[in-house]
């Protein structure tokens, strides 16, 4: 699979391009995106409320199936304080290894029941596990969804401990990164703060994927991996 880079995109942007920017110019300034996958759950009003005493904006991929549909006040809150709503699918099944139907229907029942809570359609999903193909590219983009993959990963399904989520995060941050995280897992909201506060004195600045790219608008179908 061809894959762009959010800076590469920021790069090409038209002169008239008119993606929103967030709290900086990311083409001036050393700007990261924090995503979570795989929620909401029951620690993610947590996050929340660590993300707003922080002042930062997140990037959420939703899971429809036992999660969207569980938790509705929590999407609610996310759209309302501002973070940007993304599709996980609706099962997290693998999408390439399903027929074009299956995939369609994996990610359109994500996209309704997130609209039916917010009044609007995420323009961005995450394939489970980061697997995509020119199939799953090609219904993506008939459903206006750009596909977002990663830069930084703790791999928090496999631990607890915090300090060592914290830390696989900073050592693998970078300018223009997106940084994976799950707020499902008991180990990684408890490592949020260290992390912002660890990469904000390294000079970060966090904004969400789409600002992430901004004056470029996310490409329905394009596949974007730092």
């Amino acid at each position: 699979m061809d894959t762009t880079a959010p800076g590469t995109a920021r790069a090409d942007a038209a002169s008239d391009a008119k993606g929103s920017f967030g709290p900086v110019d990311c083409r001036k300034a050393k700007c990261i995106a924090l995503t979570f996958d795989a929620g909401p759950g029951e620690d993610t009003p947590h996050l929340l409320d660590i993300l707003k005493e922080k002042k930062v904006h997140a990037t959420f991929f939703l899971l429809g199936k036992n999660h969207v549909k569980k938790h509705p006040d929590t999407v609610r809150r996310l759209a309302a304080e501002g973070h940007e709503i993304a599709n996980h699918t609706w099962s997290h099944e693998i999408l390439t290894d399903k027929k074009p139907a299956e995939i369609r229907a994996e990610l359109e029942k994500t996209q309704d029941a997130i609209a039916a809570i917010t009044g609007k359609k995420p323009r961005l999903m995450r394939p489970p596990q980061g697997r995509t193909d020119d199939t799953v590219s090609g219904i993506s983009k008939d459903l206006g969804l750009s596909q977002i993959l990663w830069s930084a990963t703790a791999k928090d399904y496999s631990t607890t401990d915090s300090s060592l989520i914290k830390k696989r995060i900073v050592d693998q941050a970078s300018k223009d990164g997106i940084i994976l995280l799950h707020d499902i897992y008991k180990g990684t909201v408890p490592a949020v703060p260290g992390i912002i506060d660890a990469l904000k004195k390294e000079g970060y600045t966090f904004v969400t994927v789409p600002q992430l790219m901004a004056p470029a608008e996310p490409v329905p179908g394009t596949v974007y991996r730092p």
